[in-house]
């Protein structure tokens, strides 16, 4: 469901706001009228410098989508030229067939492209664009010639690349492990692809144009003629990428298709899914030879009418096992250091076959298989069992919903002959809607890489339950490709209207999506650690980067099946969030310099490190991920606020927080150093240190700078180090290896002042693709694992 992001009202926080640090405070009552017109103004300013920022995305769009048209045309000419030779690849009937109309969309958009370049560069508010746009629009012709040919084209492209084995390796490229296919047909569907987008960019233009602007009017032309011809076009195409007859003139509809990886005797496979109308089928895309298009093998399917959910009693397959963290944060790092080497090395915008993307491409569908762990089980009428894994609850609900839903309206069992049940299986091909893995390496050139920071979100409260119930919320975003949860609420119990007010701080890499998961809590618990509460509500919303840049609080509602869930968020880039910065009141302890907190103390270890490692391990030890999941951002406020005001009463405040909470101010006072525990100084010598390949001069090197270090910095970082040993031990319950809580100090224990920091000043860019940021980080957590 989208969500409701319009201020919403609350009388008991109308006149409130969230401070930065997380207080409230009240805001002034309203000056009336005068505040109403510059509110008015400032809507105005914004929308005009908004079309500035969606013009600039336009500009990128197009040249991304040049580039394609270029790359299509790329092997016409020298097909041509080969055609009136005595050995022809293709006929010039074929190539005029296959590339029909391409030149002329090329020109159209080139025209375009330079017409609006030199507009946005000299902009002001009062720059004109919507001539070109009706412009663009009246040419739609051109496409609708386009789309007409799209079937003939296709298909002749294909039986040219079964015929000529020269053809097909231009048309086609596979890589090693998962099949992703960039063949003609896929080039070919750009132009139709983009209409779809050009109408919705249209829209977004026209909402941030005011209605006295002249383009107002042209604009609204432009998108008038889009939308007629998108309309027309969707008519035709939809149910013919859809459905396929069966017999008795019944039509078989495709619902839903998607890429999962199932479990098949203990090993991971990766499978393409297909929900029908009246079944659901599991195909394996097949390795391409001899210039063959596209081609699936069936390897089970199930009539609706006899899918069942298995339970982990009546299901016979053993648990699934999970790959070690450390394997998958390591690839991680593989992935972002290829991806900086793609951008380094990317001159031309077309390079796709080159042996960085083929590692890429491995080894991020190598992630793909080895990532999900959560486990989806479906059945046939005879009892036959089949697990997926899936890494997000809300896509297993999904699918769940999906297929109960139409399980309404099947009520008869059936079976396919192996005649039906090939023809199905080939039109899988034509009738999917996900042509490739969800790899980043498939994304389009324009397309957002997402954010990467840290995303604060506070969960307020539901509304619109109809009886009380024992309510937790839980957050999921996407990263690398697939989704992770990130964050649990409380459990509020037996109410209707629960009042979380719970804020948590969610790490993004590369995130474009937040998930919220609403769920009862039930007493049952499952044997395999699977949760078994229902989920009562779900919904998502966009993280869009222009919305979140700002440094103030975003409301919004997440509307879903009746039940509206109030959120709170706030962004900080990376360039931002990992600032070390001293504090201005020096009779704290956060933001202070630790040798000055240990001799204002008489200590030799900081008390607010002692107090948290005896609480943690007082009742801690065994708690399910403690300092890798997140505490309550406010709880955590709160114990800074108690530890910096010398609170005597912190050790009682400590005993009712949730532990997480603790965990979490521990971290936060190491974080906050003005100068890493390792010291700025020193910083480079670890880095070197750790690097020795020889293990004896590695230890005497580690050795030599530890004890160069400041007295409290080294007794402090013995004392953690002891407490984090004692922590693993108990690695098979908390599930804290000593990678994973390498993998969380490392940076909060080495990461240098800002003045020594290598992190790039663009925080739109993906920072994990920085070659320096990676080595840094993978540095910090070697470090940290090699002294545990």
């Amino acid at each position: 469901m989208q969500p409701d992001v319009a201020s919403y009202t609350d009388d008991s926080l109308s006149s409130l706001r969230l401070h930065t640090k997380g207080r409230i405070i009240r805001e002034p009552p309203s000056s009336g009228s005068l505040e109403s017109t510059k509110s008015s103004e400032l809507d105005v300013e914004k929308g005009l410098e908004m079309r500035k920022w969606v013009l600039s995305g336009i500009l990128a769009s197009e040249e991304a989508y040049l580039s394609h048209l270029e790359a299509l045309l790329l092997p016409m000419k020298p097909l041509k030229a080969a055609a009136t030779t005595s050995q022809p690849m293709l006929t010039l009937q074929q190539i005029e067939t296959i590339f029909f109309k391409v030149p002329e969309l090329h020109e159209i958009h080139k025209d375009f492209y330079d017409g609006l370049l030199p507009r946005v560069q000299q902009w002001s508010h009062h720059q004109c664009v919507g001539d070109l746009f009706q412009k663009l629009a009246s040419q739609l012709g051109v496409y609708r010639a386009f789309v007409d040919n799209y079937k003939v084209a296709v298909e002749t492209a294909e039986k040219c690349c079964q015929a000529n084995s020269q053809f097909a390796e231009i048309s086609e490229v596979s890589f090693k492990g998962t099949y992703i296919i960039l063949s003609k047909q896929t080039l070919l569907y750009k132009p139709v692809d983009r209409v779809t987008r050009s109408t919705l960019v249209l829209h977004d233009l026209l909402k941030h144009t005011p209605s006295s602007h002249p383009d107002h009017p042209l604009l609204q032309d432009a998108l008038r003629i889009s939308q007629n011809f998108l309309s027309s076009i969707n008519e035709e195409i939809t149910p013919r990428r859809q459905s396929m007859t069966v017999k008795k003139g019944e039509n078989r509809q495709l619902l839903r298709d998607q890429f999962m990886v199932e479990l098949v005797e203990g090993a991971r496979k990766l499978r393409h899914v297909f929900l029908f109308t009246d079944l659901l089928l599991c195909a394996k895309l097949k390795k391409q030879t001899g210039g063959k298009g596209q081609q699936y093998d069936c390897k089970w399917y199930i009539p609706l009418a006899d899918v069942t959910f298995q339970t982990i009693d009546e299901s016979e397959s053993s648990p699934v096992s999970q790959i070690p963290e450390e394997e998958i944060d390591a690839m991680k790092v593989k992935i972002s250091q290829i991806k900086n080497e793609i951008q380094r090395e990317k001159v031309d915008k077309w390079i796709k076959y080159s042996s960085e993307r083929k590692k890429l491409c491995e080894q991020e569908s190598l992630l793909l298989l080895i990532s999900p762990c959560m486990a989806f089980r479906v059945s046939n009428r005879n009892g036959k069992g089949y697990t997926f894994l899936i890494s997000s609850d809300y896509e297993r609900e999904e699918w769940r919903e999906i297929i109960r839903e139409q399980q309404k309206k099947c009520f008869k069992s059936f079976s396919l002959t192996s005649l039906e049940l090939q023809m199905l299986t080939n039109s899988c091909v034509k009738l999917q809607t996900v042509h490739n893995v969800p790899l980043t390496i498939n994304k389009e050139d324009d397309e957002s890489m997402g954010l990467y920071g840290f995303l604060n979100v506070i969960v307020h409260s539901a509304t619109g339950l109809k009886q009380s119930l024992n309510l937790y919320c839980t957050l999921e975003v996407d990263s690398f490709g697939y989704f992770v949860n990130k964050a649990k609420t409380r459990v509020y119990r037996d109410t209707t209207e629960p009042n979380w007010n719970e804020e948590f701080e969610i790490e993004l890499e590369g995130s474009q999506t937040l998930r919220l998961l609403c769920y009862s809590k039930v007493k049952q618990c499952r044997d395999d650690g699977e949760n078994m509460d229902r989920i009562m509500a779900k919904g998502q919303i966009q993280l869009d980067p222009p919305s979140l840049q700002g440094k103030d609080w975003q409301r919004t509602v997440i509307s879903m099946n009746g039940i509206e869930v109030k959120l709170s968020m706030r962004f900080t880039s990376r360039e931002f969030s990992l600032k070390r910065m001293p504090s201005r009141k020096q009779s704290g302890v956060f933001g202070v310099k630790i040798g000055a907190v240990t001799k204002r103390e008489h200590s030799k270890v900081p008390l607010i490190v002692r107090q948290c490692v005896e609480e943690i391990e007082r009742r801690g030890m065994e708690e399910l991920g403690i300092y890798r999941v997140s505490g309550v951002a406010t709880d955590i406020q709160a114990l800074k606020a108690a530890f910096d005001a010398n609170n005597k009463d912190v050790s009682v405040m400590m005993s009712e927080m949730d532990v997480n909470a603790i965990a979490g101010t521990l971290k936060l006072y190491f974080r906050e150093l003005p100068e890493p525990l390792f010291t700025d100084e020193l910083y480079a010598n670890f880095t070197e240190g750790i690097a020795l390949s020889d293990s004896v001069a590695k230890e005497s090197c580690m050795l030599n700078l530890l004890l160069s270090l400041p007295e409290p910095n080294l007794l402090t970082f013995l004392f953690l180090l002891d407490h984090l040993k004692r922590v693993a031990e108990n690695e098979s319950v908390n599930k804290m290896s000593f990678h994973n809580l390498a993998t969380v100090f490392g940076p909060t224990l080495l990461r240098p002042s800002e003045k020594d920091s290598k992190i790039p000043a663009n925080p739109t860019q993906p920072i994990s693709m920085s070659d320096s940021w990676s080595l840094e980080v993978m540095s910090q957590v070697t470090h940290i694992h090699y002294e545990l």
